[in-house]
């Protein structure tokens, strides 16, 4: 038996309270933290107007890089930056990086947004693109010629987990390569130390999945020395050189060289409440993952469907099962309230700390209606 949780979701539970929901890799319930983080960022706003800056960036901005940097043992703060959304951040690394074309390395199961964004490069001649499955992804990035080379650490289709990491930091260079990991499906999914290779690579990850912190808070690790002057950039990234000459562009010397403009601040207050809540309770990424682990391994022993499973043994937050019969089961169990979600024909269901083992057994018995 699993402890339970639930106390610590009561407004999204009792938002839905006939809801089965095990899509937790993809949309993960707020936990009531969440909400006063909210609440916060709302009357900070109102209480200090045009000073409200003064506390985000200098408060509860820091109080954010620490939560990320004790998360993945990074050694300085100051190389976490946050913006709305990874994609943003994946464009600025991308400007900051002289060659055209670029030449690109990824695994052939990265998430759409950066396949998508890929493929557009390719149609406009702005870069060449090597996409490979993952057990080749080292082999083909020692063979060399690659600017970029973009990989996650946990497949977004399949829940398989790379393991390369630090062959591929080896690899990386300020001139080039840049080795970028897509942290998304593994932050606060599974426990990540990058304190041996926070000097060398780039790791992207955000607060709508495992953090529970919902959208607007992804963020960035970039390591010193690598893309000092991104072309993509906006006035905040020069705060540090505002007196400057007229028409001069600077950039702050830490991980700031990566922002943008103006940005709604809620999804950050969100994110530090969700980790002081967590801190208080004193759960761990490791005891979390420890909680979904055991929903996991209680699933696929009773489990009642025919299916693939195409990550046994893996980490991941989620179980992947291949059948043909994905998207009507899927359906299916919607038409049920219970959530779970779809690639394709892969039926993903996903565990996260708002459940328990009576809602696995519910979850068991409508998979055996199907």
């Amino acid at each position: 038996m699993t402890a339970s949780y639930k106390h610590l979701f009561q407004r999204a539970i009792a938002a839905a309270p006939e809801r089965l929901h095990f899509a937790a890799h993809s949309h993960h319930l707020w936990p009531d933290a969440s909400y006063l983080g909210q609440l916060a960022a709302w009357e900070d706003g109102v209480r200090l107007a045009d000073r409200k800056w003064e506390r985000v960036m200098g408060a509860i901005w820091p109080a954010a890089q620490a939560h990320v940097a004790a998360e993945l043992g990074l050694p300085d703060p100051a190389t976490i930056v946050f913006a709305p959304n990874t994609h943003e951040l994946l464009l600025r690394i991308a400007s900051a990086l002289p060659q055209r074309p670029l030449r690109i390395l990824a695994s052939d199961g990265e998430f759409h947004s950066f396949r998508r964004q890929s493929v557009r490069w390719e149609e406009a001649g702005s870069a060449t693109v090597e996409r490979v499955p993952l057990d080749r992804i080292v082999t083909a990035a020692r063979a060399g010629a690659h600017d970029l080379i973009f990989v996650s650490q946990v497949q977004f289709g399949t829940g398989q987990v790379f393991e390369g990491v630090a062959e591929l930091a080896e690899l990386a260079r300020p001139e080039g390569p840049w080795v970028v990991i897509d942290g998304y499906h593994g932050f606060m999914a599974l426990p990540t130390d990058l304190s041996a290779v926070a000097d060398r690579v780039f790791y992207l990850a955000g607060g709508y999945k495992y953090a529970m912190a919902g959208e607007g808070c992804a963020f960035l690790h970039a390591p010193p020395g690598f893309g000092p002057r991104p072309q993509i950039t906006g006035w905040y990234a020069e705060f540090d050189d505002l007196s400057l000459p007229p028409g001069s562009v600077g950039y702050a010397p830490d991980a700031r060289r990566f922002l943008g403009a103006t940005f709604d601040p809620s999804g950050i207050y969100r994110f530090v409440a969700v980790r002081d809540m967590l801190r208080q309770e004193g759960l761990s990424t490791a005891d979390i993952a420890a909680h979904a682990a055991a929903l996991r391994d209680g699933l696929l022993a009773a489990l009642p469907i025919e299916a693939d499973l195409l990550n046994p043994g893996s980490p991941a937050r989620f179980v992947a099962l291949r059948s043909p019969h994905a998207a009507r089961w899927k359906a299916a169990l919607e038409a049920e309230d219970v959530i779970v979600d779809v690639r394709g024909d892969v039926l993903r269901i996903g565990f996260g700390l708002y459940q328990d083992m009576r809602d696995l057994n519910r979850l068991i018995g409508a998979l055996r209606g199907l």
